[in-house]
């Protein structure tokens, strides 16, 4: 038989559930700004039925309700839109540091403008014009050596500008690697206290959202897949569980051996065991040009400790992760920025272009300069021009290129002029390809040659040993001495019209495994057009991927995000229950009252 005291008990159960739910909203309330709370609700459910079902059960016309329970306080989120999410912000992680990097390139770069590399070469064609219609003019020569060395310096610049961004780069790889290490260490300590509330029947709805934080800020820099382990024990059905983290590459997830010899997937976290968490070292191995080459992915003690790569033993190694399986995120585009497998990358094939450039320059320049001839010294004499660009020993042309000392001492030694033909010999005989050539003829008919196939260096090698002169009175078989006739005019400028004319020569440029003939000038378009193509495409696809987030977000934000105005109407909701399970108890109390003072008065 029920007791009388049923509805009471009924009531306040019905009391403490609302308290639930109001408390609930408050917190939800408490939380609107808090970034990263996803809602609660409280998950409503009837109690127990009386009387339970059994064969001595008292014969009642059927079950009668005994109130409800707050079964579970459960979070209000939808994780499909979490796996949108992360897939889309690994994106734009991606493609929001590779247009990063791009557009700094662009600002050091500075093309095109009127103060860019570009531009300093067209002055410096203009001012070998101008010194090619008047040799003899200070003047001229002066400007011609300061466009060459503002050439220079600007290669300098450049190239020590973008060599000082791609060391940054480096730096800010390693900064991220902490970033992940500490993220992976943050989210393994929250599956242990997640692991250790969820088996006694607790729904750790904070932590869970702890979680989420973590892998949507992990989600930026590395590609993963998130699978959730369900803890033992006796957990609450709403109880999300642990999370198993797993790397994927270009192909899928990546695979590693465990300690059983056997292949499955790489974990960087794993929820049902975490002592087995890997993390990236602290360390980078570089190759020999400077450039990535590997991560290695070792036990979160062993970084913990501090232990250095070169101390670690292979069974320390779970895996070596290289740039082909590198997963895509920040971290790769970093890396892309940075260099890999030996000099490819966005920095480094840059600065190998600016390298290639200087270095077909200046050998260009200096081997028509070489064959050209300097004004008369005090004595009347000319000299061969010497190097007008030096420095180019160096692999680095870029960083090394300068105005030869020569020049700098004296802009006299700019070598404008061309050899005077009439004073090359003409009674000699000079072997080349076969053939026999007097000097004159032999000069004349290297120069003929096209400008691409020019030997400059037999050209020079002929005007530094066939000078002989004329006799001084060729009509006088008598007379043995000879004079020799000038090498070279001052007046001539035609050397420094080959310099200028440079312009239009095609050259042969080493661009990362693809030779290419161009001008200097089409060459550097070339490279600065690239660049510019890859900075679009960067800036495209990164509003894309924005554009794609912003709407997984906003979705998701629909379903989680806290209401301020559906928070009030639930509070409304919630306080009218509760004042109606109060008014349910004061109408019991009066009915027992009744029953307790008011009945069995009569026969007193």
């Amino acid at each position: 038989m029920k007791s009388t005291f049923h509805g009471l008990e009924t009531a306040r159960r019905a009391m403490m559930t609302q308290q639930y739910a109001l408390s609930t909203t408050g917190h939800n309330i408490a939380n609107a700004n808090t970034p990263g709370y996803t809602r609660q609700r409280v998950n409503f459910s009837q109690t127990e039925p009386y009387p339970n079902v059994g064969m001595n059960r008292p014969m009642l016309p059927g079950h009668l309700g005994t109130g409800v329970k707050a079964g579970s306080i459960q979070r209000v989120r939808e994780h499909f839109l979490d796996v949108q999410f992360r897939n889309e912000n690994n994106k734009v992680g991606y493609y929001g540091t590779k247009y990063e990097s791009l557009t700094r390139m662009e600002g050091i770069l500075n093309e095109p403008s009127e103060h860019g590399l570009a531009s300093l070469i067209d002055q410096f064609w203009g001012s070998m014009q101008d010194l090619s219609g008047d040799p003899e003019d200070t003047g001229a020569r002066v400007v011609a050596r300061s466009r060459a060395e503002e050439i220079a310096n600007t290669f300098n610049y450049l190239h020590s500008s973008l060599s000082t961004v791609k060391n940054d780069y480096k730096a800010e790889i390693d900064v991220t690697i902490k970033g992940v290490n500490s993220l992976l260490d943050q989210l393994n300590n929250v599956n242990k206290q997640i692991r250790s509330a969820e088996p006694h029947g607790y729904v750790p709805n904070d932590l869970y959202d702890e979680q989420d934080r973590i892998l949507d800020q992990l989600s930026n820099v590395l590609d993963i897949e998130v699978k959730r382990e369900k803890s033992s024990g006796k957990p609450n059905d709403v109880a999300e569980g642990a999370v198993t983290v797993y790397l994927k590459g270009p192909n899928g997830l990546l695979s590693a051996v465990n300690e059983e010899g056997e292949v499955e997937p790489l974990k960087l976290v794993d929820a049902l065991n975490g002592d087995a968490l890997l993390l990236f070292h602290k360390e980078m191995k570089l190759d020999a040009q400077g450039t990535f080459e590997k991560f290695h992915l070792v036990g979160a003690d062993l970084v913990k400790n501090d232990v250095k790569l070169e101390n670690l033993q292979d069974e320390d190694i779970k895996y070596e992760l290289d740039y082909s399986v590198l997963p895509k995120g920040e971290l790769k585009a970093l890396v892309e920025a940075f260099g890999y497998e030996g000099g490819k990358g966005l920095y480094p094939e840059m600065l190998a272009n600016l390298n290639e450039m200087a270095k077909n320059f200046a050998n260009e320049v200096n081997s028509i300069h070489k064959i050209g001839f300097t004004l008369p010294n005090i004595n009347g004499e000319v000299s061969l021009g010497e190097d007008f660009f030096s420095g180019m020993n160096n692999g680095d042309a870029a960083a090394m290129i300068k105005v030869s000392q020569t020049i700098k001492n004296s802009v006299d030694n700019i070598a404008a002029a061309s050899v005077n033909v009439d004073a090359l010999r003409d009674d000699n005989s000079i072997e080349y390809e076969g053939e026999s050539y007097s000097a004159r003829q032999l000069y004349t008919h290297l120069l003929n040659q096209p400008v691409e196939k020019r030997d400059y260096e037999a050209i020079r090698e002929l005007l530094s040993e066939n000078f002989d002169g004329k006799l001084s009175t060729p009509d006088d078989p008598a007379t043995s001495f000879k004079l020799n006739m000038d090498k070279a005019f001052a007046g001539d400028g035609s050397n420094a019209l080959r310099l200028s004319n440079m312009k239009d020569i095609l050259l042969s440029f080493s661009s990362g495994e693809q030779t290419q003939t161009a001008t200097i000038m089409s060459f550097y378009q070339s490279v600065i057009g690239e660049m510019a193509v890859k900075t679009q495409e960067a800036g495209r696809m990164l509003g894309s991927s924005e554009g794609l987030r912003a709407n997984v977000e906003f979705n998701r934000q629909a379903v989680s995000n806290v209401s301020l105005d559906e928070e009030m109407t639930m509070m409304i909701q919630y306080q009218h229950a509760y004042n109606a399970a109060a008014r349910n108890i004061t109408m019991v109390d009066e009915m027992l009252d009744r029953i307790i003072n008011g009945m069995g008065v009569v026969g007193r």
